[in-house]
């Protein structure tokens, strides 16, 4: 692991050229309520089953809600040898700090669409 990034650097490197690739740990559920544009899902504990995927990452973002998984997450990637070269990050102050400054994507429920209904019922 090569330490913790700013929710404002994630952004800049969301916003930027940058080959970075946004890991939210979270499980499914949680991250299709709302997630960091461009992020891609792999839950914590699928993680080990799952390292082969970062194989040809250069650079590596961890996420979680409040930025403390995360960072073992991140060690976790860095530790496997085939993630050697990248740079692996863990984002600090979590998916609450990230969606309070810049907000989140989020998915309706079928919930929301039912509300937004033009029925009175």
């Amino acid at each position: 692991m090569d330490g913790e990034i700013s929710t404002a650097e994630v952004k800049e490197l969301l916003e930027g050229d940058t080959d970075v690739r946004i890991v939210d740990i979270r499980d499914e559920r949680s991250f299709e309520r709302s997630h960091i544009p461009e992020s891609e899902n792999v839950p914590f504990n699928e993680l080990t089953a799952r390292i082969d995927e970062f194989e040809d990452a250069d650079r590596i973002v961890t996420v979680c809600p409040h930025g403390k998984a995360s960072v073992q997450a991140a060690k976790l990637i860095g530790s496997y040898e085939g993630s050697a070269d990248a740079r692996v990050e863990s984002m600090a102050g979590g998916l609450e700090e990230y969606g309070m400054q810049y907000g989140l994507v989020r998915e309706e429920s079928p919930v929301d669409e039912a509300a937004r209904s033009d029925s009175p019922f």
